[in-house]
This record gives structure tokens, C-alpha cells and sequence, in this order.
């Protein structure tokens, strides 16, 4: 037991060393949107259910969700992208501003935000309507702009770490948000990142970037290595046999036939060692890349179904003449899974599994078999196969698989867990990490992710949690006073923590507030808001402010999760508090410089440093106050305009 708990301590010590780190995020991102009905009837016209819409959620997906993961488990998050200028686009940026994700997205006109629509009764997903294909494609003032704003974000976060390099993930899903002259861009700049995280759908196309780590599912490592083969097969041993058709591998995903090579599944019962690695669990009527559970759903950021099947014990070897014939033809589409009519071979994602080829062959065995080749493919230090609802195999240098196992959930659990895992593994791998913890980590976040429907997002705490570590918080309360907060304030000062200080009225927590708190956290590992007093706001905005007492509003701000302590001060001006704590970055919110801060000169003259983050347009308190008594107003007026 003391060995487990310290274990779990280490864990959580590598979550929270991430904690602020800076990652750029780019790729295809989208909106999932998510419509759950009730249905007790079927209509007149068809056997068709007649379905009541009871409630709507938006949520990011895609690059999108894999951002808003980053910043919920504590990292800095930037995500570029194009976004349509749409209302989904629209939806889109709400949800990256509710996450606190830095939004440097690049509006389209024209070119549609991509959108997956899923209508549910229950808890079962009816039927999904997708918009945007990759033949909308950047125009050639789009492309240029999303370079610009990859650049600028680059630097931006550069320059919020302190002169180090970001962290980069590539999300591509192939909807056409990364043309040639962006992939080309990114392997050229290579350099200008510290580690590189790449989920792509098609990892042909980004040979030259040398990424740190690469999520490909099965379906997609296998298209890689048939790729890479050509047609020729591999005679015997254990490796994965890979026919491919005779046609130009650049034309798109190609068919493939995938299974045991000729003798492979008794060559694995006869290799395995007596107590070692299954090799009974037959994938038998599995669609490779398809029935993915949040944890390989995690690595492409998409939700596939399949059917699943598992064998107690594999049968005899089917002879090679009957073993190689695929049946049945693809399905085009990498999101689209179907049965052939002889119920042997499953297809989907550009892929034909032949159930009798693969009899008695673990899927993780053949992944691990292949884990060096997959590395020198993509130059990856470390590949990551997940395998839906059997887990992950992840391998890095050392030659050594590591094995990772999820638990099978609904199929509307299942729906960006895959981001979870990219986001967790690519953060811990930046934070120096070993690799066995970071693939511990990112299949924990994957799998605490899938207890109910919907986009799943893990949150630093959640993470914390399911390791049971309490999120630590020193044994003080949120709202503290000021000799008190000095104390803690040096506590985490000695310990290399970076403290960073707001300080404002906050009298009508809206959108913008939380908006701004949430960006200023990221610059630090402690923040502390310092709130105006009754008696200061009056002297500040007038005889009718404030709206809330000042209990009303510690309490409020300290309920947030990005704030770590409230204090109130009296004066007009925080001087006397920046004095006493001697902030290492102190924030405010407008859209001017730094120089023209007021308190700038005192705060760097005690060695911190001057932030200015721009608010939430048409946010405000003012404007709040102003339109519920301009509300009020209009009652007042109808009411005594109405004959009695």
C-alpha cells in the first residue's frame, strides 16, 4: 500500500510540474454538437422514431478539444486553426473562450466550420450529420494567414515561457486545415519547438518532421506500413502481413487486406512464453481503427464504432490459399464501418480486416511487433498504437513495448477521449517525463474521461483525483488576509513557484472576468486577486456601486478553479499589497501597454514583470448594469401604459 500511494505521489508530482506550460495546438478543429430527444412513437411515413429535442450542447472537437484538454489539465493553451465565419464558428470560439484556451483561430469566409451532429434518444446515438470535407479548401490569402498567425503564436508563446520553446501537436484529420505549404512550413521550422506531438490520420504526409510522439491508431499505422511494403508480403515469423493493391499510395487511403502472415498465428502460440504476453484474443469481425473506446479515440480525436468479438481460444491455422482472400469491398470514408455479407471480414477507415487471416493473433502483439518499423517511418521517438477497446502499445528507444489497457464504454462516451490521451502525453512528455508515466498518465486521462455522454475533457483536478491525491492548496483558505497571504506567498516563492497578482472590482462576475483570470493563471503557478472594498469601489465608480458587497465577491472569484487566493484591500490603488507580496507578474486587463499601467514602475523596480491581457469585447460590468436597468425600465413604462 505505501508503495502505491508513493507511486500515485510521483504521478501527481509530474501533473502538476506541467502545470502552465506552454503548447501550441494546430489542425482541423470543429464543433461537436450534441442534441439529446426523447422518443415514445414512430411516425406514420416510416418505422422511424418521432423525436423530441430536450437539450443542446455545443462543445470543441477535433484540434479544437485537444486545446481545450491541454488547458483543463493545466497546460497554456493556443490554438490555430480555420474557423468559418459562421454561427458554428461562433459556438466554436465560445467554447474555446469557457475553456481558456488562447484563441488565435483564423476566420474563413466562405469555407464552413467544420460540424459533427449527432442526435441521441437515451443514450444511444441515432444518427450523425457531418459538414466539412477536405475538398473545402484554404484559399491561397487563407493560407498566408494562418501561417502569419502560426508564426505570431509561436512567438507569443515563446515569450510567455521566458525565451523557451513551446510545445507543438498537430492535429490533422484530414478536413484540409493543413495544406502542403503549411506542412512544409512546420517541418522547416521544426527547430522553434522543444517537443512535437503528431495525430494524423495520414502520416505519409508529414515524413520530414521528426516529431516527439506520434498516436496513430491501428487502422493508421497499418496504412503507414502497407505504404512503406509496397505489395510485398512478409513470409512467416510474427509480423503483420500488409497486401496492397497496385495503385498510387498518394491517390488516398488505400484498401487493405490485414492479417496473420502465412503461419504467423501458430508461430505466436509457439513463441509465447508460458506465463507471457496472450496471444488467444482473436480479433475476429474487428475493424481495425474501428470500436475505439476514449483511449484511441484519444489519438485521432475522433469517435469510430465497430464490431467487437473475442475468441476463448484460437482455432486451428487456416490454410494460406483461404486466407488472403479479402471479401466484401471497402467503405470509403474514415469514419464509416460496415459487416460483408459472409459475416468474415469487417471493413472501414480505407481498411478490409479478414477475420479467419488474423484468427488467433493479438492485435497488440502485431502492433509491438512493428513498434521499431512505425518509429522509422516517422521518425518518431516514441509511437503510441492505440487499439480501441484493448488500449494502447507504446514504444519508444529502448526497444521496449509498453502496454496500456481502457475499459469498453458506450459509443456516446466515446468522443474525444482521444484527445484527453494526445493532450496528457504530449504534456508530460514536455515536462521530461519517463515514458512509461507519461503512457500511464494518458491512458488515465483517457479513461476517467468516458463516465457519461458527451465531448470528453479531463481536468487537472479530475487527473489528481483518480490518482487520490488532494489538489493541494497549503491548508489555506481561498479568501485570506493580507499578513497571512505574505506568508504563503513566500512558502511558494521559496519552493520556485511563479506568483502572479490582479487586482480589480469584480463586482458583476461575467464572461470577461472569468475569461481574463483564466489567461493570467496560465503565466504562473499561483494566483492571488485582490478585490476592492466596498468603501473603494464607491470612490471609484460611484455612490451606487457596488452591486455585491465584497463578501459576495471574494467568494464568487475564490470558487473559481484558476483562482488560488482572494484578498481585499481598502485603498484605491494595490500599491501597498504589490509591496508586501512583490508579485513576479502582475496583471491587468485592457487594451493598452504595459508602460502605461500605473503600478508598472513599482513592480518592476521589485524585479517582476508587467502583463496586459485584452478583455472580452462587449463585457462588461457597466454595460450589464446598464442593460438590466434599461430592462427594468421598459417593464416600468408597459406597465404604466396599459389601460387598468
Amino acid at each position: 500500500m505505501a508503495g502505491a500511494a508513493a507511486e500515485q505521489r510521483r504521478l501527481a508530482t509530474v501533473v502538476d510540474s506541467w502545470r502552465g506550460r506552454p503548447v501550441l495546438v494546430i489542425g482541423d478543429a470543429m464543433l461537436d454538437d450534441w442534441r439529446f430527444a426523447e422518443s415514445d412513437r414512430l411516425c406514420r411515413e416510416a418505422p422511424a422514431p418521432v423525436l423530441t429535442l430536450r437539450r443542446r450542447i455545443s462543445a470543441a472537437g477535433g484540434a479544437a478539444n485537444t486545446a481545450v484538454n491541454v488547458a483543463a489539465l493545466g497546460g497554456l493553451a493556443v490554438l490555430v486553426a480555420p474557423v468559418g465565419a459562421d454561427v458554428a464558428g461562433d459556438e466554436l470560439h465560445d467554447c474555446l473562450d469557457r475553456a481558456g484556451v488562447w484563441d488565435r483561430t483564423v476566420n474563413q469566409p466562405g469555407r464552413p466550420t467544420p460540424v459533427k451532429r449527432r442526435m441521441l434518444a437515451g443514450n444511444q446515438i441515432l444518427l450523425r450529420e457531418d459538414s466539412g470535407e477536405p475538398e473545402d479548401a484554404l484559399d491561397p490569402d487563407g493560407v498566408n494567414n494562418l501561417l502569419t498567425a502560426l508564426s505570431c503564436a509561436t512567438e507569443e508563446l515563446r515569450a510567455a515561457a521566458g525565451g523557451e520553446a513551446p510545445t507543438l501537436v498537430v492535429c490533422d484529420y484530414g478536413l484540409g486545415a493543413l495544406p502542403a505549404p503549411v506542412r512544409a512550413w512546420l517541418v522547416a521550422n521544426r527547430e522553434r519547438y522543444a517537443t512535437v506531438a503528431l495525430d494524423a490520420h495520414d502520416l505519409a504526409d508529414w515524413r520530414g518532421l521528426a516529431p516527439t510522439v506520434v498516436t496513430p491508431s491501428f487502422a493508421e499505422a497499418t496504412r503507414l506500413l502497407a505504404r512503406a511494403a509496397g505489395a510485398t508480403p512478409r513470409a512467416g515469423g510474427t509480423e503483420l502481413h500488409l497486401a496492397h493493391p497496385d495503385v498510387d499510395p498518394a491517390d488516398g487511403p488505400s484498401e487493405l487486406t490485414v492479417g496473420a502472415a502465412p503461419g504467423a498465428a501458430r508461430a505466436l502460440r509457439e513463441a509465447t512464453p508460458a506465463n507471457g504476453a496472450p496471444a488467444s484474443r482473436a480479433p475476429a469481425n474487428r475493424a481495425a481503427g474501428g470500436g475505439r473506446s476514449r483511449a484511441d479515440d484519444a489519438a485521432s480525436g475522433h469517435d469510430r464504432v465497430g464490431p467487437t468479438a473475442d475468441t476463448a481460444a484460437p482455432p486451428e491455422p487456416v490454410p494460406p490459399a483461404e486466407r488472403f482472400v479479402p471479401t466484401g469491398e471497402p467503405i470509403p470514408g474514415e469514419d464509416r464501418v460496415a459487416m460483408t455479407g459472409d459475416g468474415l471480414s469487417v471493413t472501414g477507415t480505407g481498411v478490409t480486416v479478414n477475420a479467419e487471416a488474423g484468427e488467433g493473433v493479438d492485435r497488440a502483439v502485431l502492433a509491438e511487433s512493428r513498434l521499431a518499423e512505425l518509429r522509422e517511418h516517422t521518425g518518431a521517438d516514441v509511437v503510441a498504437v492505440t487499439l480501441d477497446t484493448d488500449g494502447a502499445v507504446v514504444g519508444g528507444a529502448d526497444g521496449e513495448p509498453r502496454r496500456s489497457h481502457s475499459t469498453p464504454v458506450p459509443a456516446s462516451h466515446a468522443v474525444g477521449a482521444g484527445d484527453a490521451y494526445l493532450a496528457a502525453m504530449t504534456l508530460a512528455l514536455a515536462a521530461d517525463a519517463p515514458l512509461p508515466t507519461a503512457a500511464q498518465l494518458a491512458q488515465l486521462a483517457a479513461t476517467i474521461t468516458v463516465s457519461d455522454t458527451g465531448t470528453c475533457v479531463c481536468r487537472r483536478e479530475d487527473l489528481l483525483s483518480a490518482l487520490e491525491v488532494p489538489v493541494p492548496d497549503g491548508g489555506h483558505p481561498p479568501v485570506i488576509g493580507v499578513d497571512e497571504l505574505a506568508t504563503v506567498v513566500d512558502a511558494h516563492r521559496r519552493d520556485g513557484r511563479t506568483v502572479v497578482f490582479t487586482n480589480g472590482c469584480f463586482d458583476v462576475l461575467h464572461r470577461g472576468h472569468v475569461r481574463y483570470l483564466e489567461q493570467a493563471r496560465t503565466l504562473g503557478d499561483l494566483l492571488v486577486v485582490a478585490v476592492n472594498s466596498d468603501g473603494s469601489v464607491r470612490r471609484l465608480k460611484g455612490p451606487d456601486r457596488p452591486v455585491n458587497p465584497v463578501e459576495d465577491r471574494a467568494e464568487l472569484l475564490a470558487a473559481l478553479s484558476c483562482v488560488d487566493h482572494v484578498v481585499v484591500f481598502e485603498e484605491d490603488s494595490p500599491a501597498t499589497l504589490i509591496e508586501a507580496l512583490r508579485p513576479d507578474v502582475y496583471v491587468k486587463g485592457g487594451d493598452y501597454p504595459p508602460e502605461m499601467v500605473p503600478e508598472a514602475p513599482l513592480v518592476r523596480r521589485l524585479g517582476g514583470q508587467v502583463r496586459t491581457l485584452g478583455y472580452v469585447p462587449d463585457r462588461s460590468t457597466s454595460r450589464i448594469i446598464e442593460r438590466i436597468r434599461r430592462h427594468s425600465q421598459e417593464r416600468e413604462n408597459d406597465l404604466t401604459t396599459k389601460p387598468s
